[in-house]
């Protein structure tokens, strides 16, 4: 399968607005990065996005893509749902065939969406609302989706619930700071795994790039790649040369083959 990163950066974005440092004022491309989201594409068809923050219809449009079969939600923050509204493109592309899309996402995100997307949930909703089906994940056993299994797993985010999936041979997790042994469990002897690590120093919510290499030594993936970074995190062409071989910093647009 193809892992595709849609964005990368934490839920300011990278430039971050009024901000004059070296990182929002490079010229790198890589250091251009959206509010954070990734696209896996299965060798069967099967196509999934991870999140849908509010740089989603950007995000959808670079790509190119014209549906998915799933959308999972990490959890209920808005950078990371704000864009479920423009869901809707993907209802009406083969209009007047109508294509339900649906969500999947855990605990306390399901009734969040509904309450900030309330119309969309209405018993008469007007013309041109997202068509939206949301499914509940319980995150102690695996669920699928057109024959794709995908084993969800927990952690915490401050305060906050926090939902990681492993999709095969692929782990994903973003805005993690705790996870049990039982949960890490879950994602050991994977590939790939992607991981949030918003800047060198530590955060209350987040895990700094340290905490995230820790992470990764536990788990030992044969390939490793860093997310959800702030303009803190520094410039990619120098930052990158600082971590261990097997692992990189993300970038926006980068394809992975798994």
């Amino acid at each position: 399968m193809k892992l595709t990163f849609l964005g990368t950066g934490t839920s300011q974005g990278v430039p971050v607005i009024g901000c004059g440092c070296a990182v929002c004022k490079s010229a790198d491309a890589r250091d251009k990065r959206l509010r954070t989201s990734a696209m896996v594409e299965t060798d069967g068809g099967v196509r999934l996005i991870i999140d849908a923050g509010p740089d989603f219809r950007q995000q959808m449009m670079r790509q190119g893509v014209r549906g998915t079969d799933a959308i999972l939600l990490t959890h209920c923050h808005i950078d990371h749902i704000g864009g479920i509204d423009d869901v809707r493109a993907f209802n009406f592309v083969d209009y007047p065939e109508i294509h339900t899309v649906h969500i999947y996402a855990a605990g306390h995100t399901v009734p969040a969406v509904q309450k900030f997307f309330d119309y969309a949930f209405e018993e008469n909703r007007y013309r041109g609302v997202p068509v939206i089906e949301m499914h509940t994940v319980d995150v102690s056993r695996p669920f699928e989706v057109k024959g794709v299994e995908i084993i969800p797993f927990a952690g915490r985010h401050s305060r906050f619930e926090v939902t990681g999936y492993r999709i095969g041979a692929l782990a994903y997790m973003t805005d993690f700071k705790e996870i049990e042994d039982s949960e890490l469990a879950k994602i050991e002897g994977v590939d790939v795994l992607v991981i949030n690590a918003l800047r060198p120093r530590p955060h209350d919510s987040h895990f700094s790039i340290g905490e995230a290499l820790e992470i990764i030594a536990r788990v030992a993936p044969k390939r490793a790649f860093l997310t959800h970074m702030s303009h803190e995190a520094g410039l990619h062409s120098e930052s990158a040369a600082m971590l261990p071989g097997n692992v990189q910093f993300a970038y926006d647009t980068l394809e992975i083959e798994i």
